[in-house]
C-alpha cells in the first residue's frame, strides 16, 4: 500500500464529485460527529438541517472540521479534511443573495432536503421548529490518497 499526499486541486474534485461527509464540532471539550450531505462552491460547503445539536454547538464554536472520503479500486481510498468556519445563512434581508445561492447549489441534488430534515422521533414541538441553511468557510483543506502497490 503506498500514501501520497493529495493537491489542493484533488481534495477540491473530491469534495465537488461528492455530496456525503462527516461534519465535527465541539463544544466545552466535548466533541461530536455526524453525516450530512452538502453542496461545494465557491471555497463553501453549503447544507440545510433542522434546529438541534449540531446547529446549537455551531453556534456556540463554529470551528468545524469536515471529512469525505471515496473507495478506490480493492483496498485504496481518498481522504480529505476541511478545517473550516460554520456560517449561518439566515432567511432575512441581508441574506438572501446567499441563501438563494445555498438553495440553487442543494437543490441541483434529488431529495436534497433529507436528512437535514428528518429527525429520529417526530413531536409537535419538532415539526414546527425552523430549518436553517448554512455553509462552512473552507479554511483549509488537506487529503490522503492509498494505493496498491
Amino acid at each position: 500500500m503506498e500514501i501520497r499526499t493529495l493537491s489542493t486541486l484533488e481534495c477540491t474534485k473530491l469534495l465537488t464529485a461528492n455530496r456525503v461527509g462527516r461534519l465535527a464540532c465541539a463544544k466545552d471539550g466535548q466533541p461530536y460527529i455526524v453525516p450530512f450531505y452538502y453542496a461545494h462552491a465557491d471555497n463553501h460547503l453549503y447544507a440545510f438541517s433542522m434546529l438541534g445539536k449540531k446547529i446549537d454547538w455551531m453556534r456556540a464554536n463554529p470551528l468545524v472540521s469536515v471529512q469525505v472520503d471515496e473507495r478506490g479500486t480493492n483496498r485504496g481510498w481518498k481522504s480529505v479534511i476541511v478545517n473550516g468556519r460554520y456560517e449561518e445563512l439566515p432567511d432575512r434581508i441581508g441574506h438572501k443573495v446567499q441563501l438563494d445561492h445555498a438553495w440553487s447549489l442543494l437543490s441541483r441534488h434529488t431529495d436534497w432536503w433529507e436528512p437535514g430534515a428528518l429527525k429520529p422521533a417526530t413531536s409537535s414541538v419538532a415539526e414546527h421548529r425552523p430549518h436553517v441553511f448554512f455553509r462552512i468557510f473552507i479554511a483549509e483543506v488537506s487529503g490522503r490518497e492509498a494505493m496498491e502497490t
